[in-house]
């Protein structure tokens, strides 16, 4: 399966150049301030993607998902997988997404360090091929131009537990990229670089699943 992940568009989706593929996986953050008008932007383009499955998690820009759910799921087109600390299974690869982030100046789904956002990450089924998220795990493509660390540490020791085959994830604009580690391949796919402008590919995945 050839799968291509996106992230961190910001409003800017019109100015990605999407390859072909299988499956499209976006891993939060569509737009830039969470309104309607931007969120149905993205969700129209997101879904005329060519891609046979389309799967997609919100991100901690993306308010209406989380202060008016039942609105949000009401303007996604059919076609879409949303996930929000739920799982689906494609052509037996096991997705499982969550949009929880760390606390970070009050953002949307943000959750404290520690029990509060463990809870989130207990709920990942041990048997998950694709793990979708928007932040990054703690010391993994998670590092600030100021050289901060800004990844979640239970979210990593969940992942040691599950050990999927993929996390892709983004947030850290100035991460992007991937590395193999300990049998997951982890993919920071933020296509908006640190100043907020659409400078890096979506990155496809192909050959490893």
């Amino acid at each position: 399966m050839r799968i291509v992940a996106l992230s961190d568009t910001h409003g800017m989706h019109e100015l990605v150049q999407v390859p072909g593929g299988d499956l499209l996986i976006f891993a939060g953050d569509c737009s830039s301030q969470g309104r309607e008008p931007e969120i149905q932007a993205f969700l129209q383009w997101f879904a005329a993607q060519p891609h046979t499955h389309k799967v997609m998690i919100a991100g901690n820009h993306d308010f209406v998902f989380e202060k008016n759910p039942v609105k949000a799921l009401s303007m996604i087109p059919p076609g879409i997988h949303y996930l929000n600390d739920s799982g689906l299974t494609i052509e037996g690869l096991k997705i499982w997404g969550s949009p929880i982030s760390p606390w970070f100046f009050n953002w949307a789904f943000n959750r404290e360090r520690g029990e509060a956002i463990a809870r989130h990450w207990r709920l990942i089924p041990d048997e998950t091929d694709i793990l979708i998220t928007h932040g990054p795990p703690a010391g993994i493509l998670d590092r600030t131009v100021r050289g901060h660390e800004t990844g979640c540490k239970d979210l990593l020791q969940h992942i040691k537990r599950v050990r999927p085959k993929l996390h892709i994830f983004g947030h850290i604009h100035e991460e992007y990229g991937i590395i193999r580690k300990d049998g997951t391949c982890f993919v920071n796919a933020s296509n908006a670089d640190v100043r907020y402008r659409i400078r890096n590919a979506p990155i496809v995945i192909e050959g490893y699943l």
